[in-house]
């Protein structure tokens, strides 16, 4: 004699409310720790007194960091590659507009070719990118006491 509702089979349905749980505290997690995870590109750049551009579109731009490595945007490539790489960037955009930031720790020559570079592939406006020039740095930059 069965005692019960006489049902010996196994469930075979899936507790769903084990796995939302789960997911909520994951998307909560990556929530949170997405922000911290952007990384750029730490350069000094030159001091000038020039006032700021205002700009409403995302620009292309190479960067070269202290180390003398070269950069589009955010991701790192080499001097090789660069005429190539940007040839490919450019070749969907309309504009054909780079900005160009470089360490003033930079040797010269390092400077010019990746210029010469970013001319070959076809860049039609390159816009040097500085920090603005700040008074107290005068007398620390030209070597007087101010």
């Amino acid at each position: 004699m069965a005692i019960g509702s006489g049902s010996d089979r196994l469930m075979s349905d899936i507790n769903v409310t084990p796995f939302v749980d789960v997911m909520l505290v994951l998307l909560i997690i990556f929530m949170v720790t997405a922000p911290m995870m952007v990384q750029g590109v730490d350069v000094a750049l030159p001091e000038v007194s020039a006032t700021p551009m205002v700009t409403e579109k995302e620009n292309l731009t190479v960067t070269i960091d202290r180390d003398s490595n070269i950069y589009i945007n955010d991701f790192q490539v080499r001097m090789d590659f660069l005429k190539d790489k940007l040839e490919k960037i450019l070749a969907a955009k309309t504009d054909r507009e780079v900005f160009f930031r470089a360490d003033k720790d930079v040797p010269y020559g390092v400077v010019v070719s990746v210029m010469a570079q970013i001319k070959a592939a076809g860049v039609e406006k390159l816009g040097m990118v500085t920090d603005p020039f700040d008074d107290q740095t005068i007398g620390k930059t030209s070597g007087k006491k101010g």
